[in-house]
């Protein structure tokens, strides 16, 4: 059997976090930079031994990802990772795009002082990470960005509908803010929904939140489709 090319590099301890997480993010990872591709066997034995630690938490990891929708396990064959249709994108961002327009709309009705100043601040920060190139920081930023917003909307079911998508949502904008040019892009539409919850325009800011779910989905898909990633299949 040919062995694969080793692309992941050992995982660094963190006394803060059990080592089965540290292996989990390491893989998540990889599949969503597409280190790990869409439809590649997931081995455990040659991916403990890139990272350098035991088959176990390389198993715990692969169970974690197959919950998580980034693996499938195939009888007497094996795990691989989890690939990508158009129905399973559609999906994602239909939803995604329904649950971030309420979320804008009740922001800008409920939104305080102290929550316009603070992620303004965190505008600053995604500002100089955009500029720097740094897609994982680009990424984490977004992400705290949405949150801030959904917080704002003061919805705790809302929040935790949202929350259930997380995982999928983490891939999906790693591969869309990926693809050159889009950082910048959402860092504008970003700017422009933080004006219209300040002005408590919440048509506008209804608005500008659809356009920019929409246009994270067509870059999504550019970005997949250019790497040839994603399938028609149901």
């Amino acid at each position: 059997m040919k062995k694969r090319t080793k692309r992941l590099l050992p995982v660094q301890l963190d006394g803060y976090k059990p080592l089965r997480e540290i292996v989990f993010e390491t893989l998540r990872d990889a599949i969503i930079n597409q280190t790990l591709r869409p439809g590649e066997r997931l081995m455990e034995i040659q991916l403990a031994e890139e990272m350098g630690v035991s088959r176990t938490p390389v198993r715990e990891a692969i169970r974690k990802l197959e919950l998580e929708g980034f693996a499938v396990m195939v009888p007497r064959k094996g795990a691989y990772v989890a690939g990508i249709s158009i129905k399973d994108i559609n999906e994602v961002f239909e939803i995604r795009g329904a649950l971030e327009v309420l979320a804008v709309g009740l922001a800008a009705q409920r939104i305080t002082e102290e929550e316009i100043e603070e992620i303004q601040r965190h505008l600053i920060k995604e500002t100089e990470e955009t500029e720097a190139n740094n897609l994982r920081s680009i990424v984490e930023i977004d992400t705290t960005f949405h949150d801030l917003l959904y917080k704002a909307a003061r919805n705790q079911k809302l929040l935790q509908i949202i929350n259930n998508l997380q995982e999928q949502l983490h891939r999906f904008r790693s591969a869309s803010l990926a693809r050159p040019g889009r950082g910048m892009v959402a860092l504008e539409e970003h700017k422009k929904i933080i004006e219209a919850l300040i002005a408590r325009d919440v048509d506008l800011a209804k608005q500008l939140a659809k356009t920019h779910i929409e246009k994270a989905e067509q870059t999504f898909l550019l970005s997949l489709e250019k790497q040839g990633l994603y399938t028609d299949e149901d």
